[in-house]
């Protein structure tokens, strides 16, 4: 059996005499037969292979999927060699299941890769084929250890985790798993007989005698994504289908640009790629990207961008021939390159999810302000980028000097085709081809009515959000005497009020009595940093984060001084190796009123009273009854000098719940930051100083035991003023994307700061500006400005914005019609924002033909159904033109 299967090894295939690549591929079948079946005619035995069938270790009877897991130190399989199998796989369905690959060596590798890079494309263009770097980046190393198995006519396969790199182990584990379908290698290189006749002179180069049972062979795997199948089944012809779909808009389906396009591009949308006819999770434009530190602003912007019809078919074409290296507003072709460079692989065959550190780096290098590790605004880097880009593919390399003639008595039409061809003498890209515009501005003086009119190009439109006219916060109302626990109401006030009108809609919401006024404060790191006592401050000043409390007091509290107690207890920690104890500030800060001449008991008392609803009863639940003790009702209980009526028994309240002892609480003055001990409270001696301030401060030093019979959660537990969670929810109150764009188009006067210069009054003026649409983009892409900024806070606007997705219809907003031109839009694309300002994160839904959405978070690409693209995250819309 030896001899007659290294004899039939030995006259079906033959070594390569090329000494260039001698290591051994490992490619999927279905690539290598179709490049065969394109390039040869006959049957000869080149073209032959010797098939092995992948089965489990023969000392193994489980399950194959718990040995060959990322889990396992090792992977392990046996290859066993079919009898009569030497054929040139025309036969069954050899090569459809997608669980089928090649072994070739480096020359039948590249011959093959040359068939798929186009050569008759590459013949016109006379230039002399090569393997791109693409390509050699989607080839990676696998180490094997091989033994021969003569009894069974087969090779024991292992991969060891330890002669592998992680990623790669990792990989090996999908693609030899044999827990589903099984698995079927092909042999064209001729290798496997090698092995079996044991000539070690004629061992493949990458091949070392590990031991005298064991081979160490370098398998370079090529075409294979992270996922080695996708479960639904879906073909790459469909994956492809799917890609043509986006790109029906009245050009060639051709992934390189149009047919015509001489173009060396590696990519085919004709072909059955590289995987069979299964679609691999990954593949056609179904690439994630890394974060590489707070990088989700430029992925979800690059996603965008990626998935752009015009700029695919154009970065993936032969668009280095149109990059300026000289134009002086440019990078120097380098942000260019580097988009297409990082666009070619989020496009490539089986592609990983990608790290963009190239683009990164380009990017801190000509945009500093983009460097760093800091969260940034995906719109501010979409806008930098389109301007880079345009900049760095100018098809002008020296701008004409053009002087825009008086638009006095023209024609609208006749002047803003002149501005039009004086913008695109000197600005000629596919990014002005694609993506601009012109708008047509109106200033009128309001003086003298001096009318100007310019048409300027536009990249994107920025939209405003039309206000809401309310405004959503919760606060926390505390009361100042201990009758009733905190509570948190929630109101709606002016979006643009006041002070006062917050008070106002919090002491309907809380019942307040006739005799009561509220004390607004926020509470930042258990202390009041500032009390909100001008009624007509702006709500503006107060932030969705802050975190505000409302003191119920009497209304002649201003009689008396108020006292604000801080609390601190003991904290157990280690520091460097041994066990300290530590005070920590907990809570959020208690207030009452005293009256000007206290001694410590009166202090002591009305603190107890404050913490009352916070007490846990004997039976271990909260009992809020026990906050009807009232103050005059505890300071009953301690004479005039001080002590209790039943001197060292411990003070009770009215309810005859036992109270702590003077001894267990240590009562200081502090500041109002309540890191001082300023003095020592005492029982039964005046507080010093309590005449002289309107308010005073105490710091309250709570022992172990004392803690366990409070509920400090509940004294902890602040509210902020609005929670717009990570995944945003559609409010109740929602715009229509046309509201915004009426709301933008509307005429309204210009600024204090941005005055125009009136020729005619020879004065600075604040005109009035408006703004038309003229002439739109085949490719519109819409900002909406939810980051709203004064002068002194910055807020997101969470209103949610209701955007047409398959017929956005601009005809009514455009104020000339081209009749050859289409006005309807369809959405393709959307950067979204979750969370706060100067926070949050970010993700893109890309649309990839029929209905199917994909949402792109980072290296995470899914499914998403097209009922839930539209959320009040939404930030940057990507439109298409739809042909009528």
């Amino acid at each position: 059996m030896e001899n007659g299967l290294s004899e039939d090894l030995s006259d079906s295939t033959q070594l390569p005499e090329s000494d260039n690549d001698q290591r051994v591929y490992f490619v999927p079948y279905r690539w290598w037969k179709d490049a065969q079946d394109a390039t040869t005619s006959d049957e000869s035995d080149g073209n032959r292979g010797v098939l092995f069938m992948a089965t489990p270790p023969s000392s193994y009877a489980g399950p194959m999927k718990l040995i060959n897991s990322i889990f396992n130190p090792e992977l392990a399989f046996n290859l066993r060699r079919e009898e009569n199998s030497l054929q040139n796989g025309e036969s069954g369905e050899v090569g459809i299941s997608g669980r089928d690959f090649a072994l070739v060596s480096g020359e039948m590798w590249l011959q093959a890769l040359k068939w798929h890079s186009d050569t008759k494309v590459a013949a016109k263009c006379g230039k002399t084929f090569s393997a791109a770097e693409d390509d050699m980046s989607d080839v990676y190393p696998l180490q094997l250890r091989l033994s021969v198995l003569r009894e069974t006519n087969s090779l024991g396969v292992k991969v060891i985790k330890k002669d592998n790199v992680t990623e790669l182990f990792r990989r090996a584990c999908k693609i030899f798993s044999l827990d589903s379908e099984m698995l079927r290698i092909w042999d064209f290189s001729g290798q496997t007989a090698l092995f079996f006749i044991n000539d070690k002179t004629k061992f493949p180069k990458d091949c070392q005698q590990q031991s005298d049972q064991e081979l160490l062979l370098e398998l370079q795997i090529y075409g294979l994504s992270d996922s080695i199948k996708c479960r639904e089944g879906k073909k790459a012809d469909m994956a492809v289908q799917n890609y043509n779909g986006i790109h029906s808009s009245g050009t060639s389906t051709a992934m390189n640009g149009n047919a015509g396009n001489t173009s060396t591009s590696i990519f085919r949308s004709n072909s059955s790629a590289f995987f069979g006819r299964s679609g691999e999770a990954g593949s056609l434009g179904l690439t994630g990207l890394q974060n590489l530190g707070n990088t989700c602003f430029m992925n979800s912007a690059i996603q965008c961008l990626a998935h752009t019809p015009k700029l695919v078919d154009y970065f993936l074409g032969d668009y280095g021939r149109e990059v300026n290296h000289k134009n002086p507003l440019g990078m120097n072709g380098e942000i260019a390159l580097a988009f297409g460079d990082l666009l070619r692989r989020l496009w490539a065959p089986g592609a990983t999810p990608v790290a963009p550190r190239t683009f990164k780096s380009k990017l801190a290098r000509f945009a500093p302000q983009f460097s760093g590790f800091n969260q940034h605004d995906s719109q501010e880097l979409l806008a930098f980028l389109l301007d880079g880009l345009h900049e760095d593919l100018n098809r002008v390399k020296s701008k004409p000097y053009v002087e825009a003639k008086d638009e006095e008595s023209r024609p609208d039409e006749e002047v803003a085709d002149e501005y039009w061809q004086n913008h695109v003498a000197r600005n000629d890209s596919v990014i002005v081809d694609v993506c601009q515009g012109q708008y047509k501005s109106t200033l009128v003086c309001p003086d003298c009515r001096k009318v100007s009119v310019t048409f300027d190009p536009f990249m994107y439109l920025s939209l405003p959000l039309p206000s809401t006219n309310t405004r959503t916060m919760t606060l926390t109302v505390v009361s100042a005497d201990g009758s009733i626990p905190p509570s948190s109401y929630t109101i709606s006030v002016p979006k643009f009020g006041k002070c006062e009108d917050l008070i106002q809609a919090l002491s309907i919401a809380c019942s307040l009595g006739i005799d009561e006024t509220l004390l607004v404060a926020e509470v930042y790191n258990n202390r009041i940093i500032r009390f909100l006592e001008e009624p007509a401050d702006y709500l503006s000043l107060i932030r969705d984060n802050d975190r505000l409390v409302a003191y119920r007091l009497k209304k002649d509290f201003d009689n008396s001084p108020l006292v604000v107690f801080m609390h601190q207890h003991m904290e157990e920690h280690y520091f460097h190796g041994k066990l300290t104890s530590s005070w920590k500030a907990f809570g959020i800060p208690l207030v009452g009123n005293v009256h000007n001449f206290v001694t410590g008991s009166d202090i002591h008392n009305l603190y107890l009273q404050l913490v009352a609803p916070f007490r846990i009863p004997p039976d271990g639940t909260l009992d809020n009854d026990l906050d009807s003790t009232t103050i005059e009702e505890v300071e009953g209980m301690v004479d005039n000098t001080g002590s209790s009526p039943d001197g060292d028994a411990k003070p009770c309240s009215a309810k005859g719940v036992e109270l702590p002892s003077d001894s267990e609480l240590q009562f200081y003055l502090t500041d109002e930051k309540g890191m001082v001990k300023d003095e020592n409270i005492v029982m039964n001696e005046p507080v010093p100083k309590i005449g002289l301030h309107k308010r005073f401060n105490v710091l309250v030093c709570w022992p172990e035991k004392l803690t366990k019979q409070y509920d400090t959660s509940l004294l902890s537990s602040l509210p902020e003023i609005f929670k717009s969670g990570f995944f945003a929810k559609r409010p109740q109150e929602s715009v229509s994307l046309y509201n915004c764009l009426e709301a933008f188009l509307k005429e309204e006067p210009l600024g204090p700061e941005d005055m125009w210069y009136c020729p005619s009054c020879k004065q600075h003026r604040q005109a009035s500006k408006k703004l038309d649409l003229w002439r739109l983009p085949e490719i519109l892409v819409i900002h909406l400005k939810r980051f709203s900024y004064t002068h002194s806070a910055k807020n997101k606007l969470e209103t949610y914005v209701d955007f047409p997705v398959d017929d956005l219809d601009l005809s009514t907003h455009l104020s000339h019609k081209n009749g050859q031109l289409s006005h309807r839009y369809m959405l393709y694309a959307i950067s979204n924002h979750y969370g706060s300002m100067g926070g949050g994160h970010y993700t893109a839904f890309i649309h990839y033909g029929g209905d199917q959405w994909y949402d792109f978070d980072d290296s995470h690409v899914s499914p998403i159904s097209q009922e839930k693209i539209k959320t009040s995250a939404a930030y940057v819309l990507f439109y298409r033109r739809v042909l009528k």
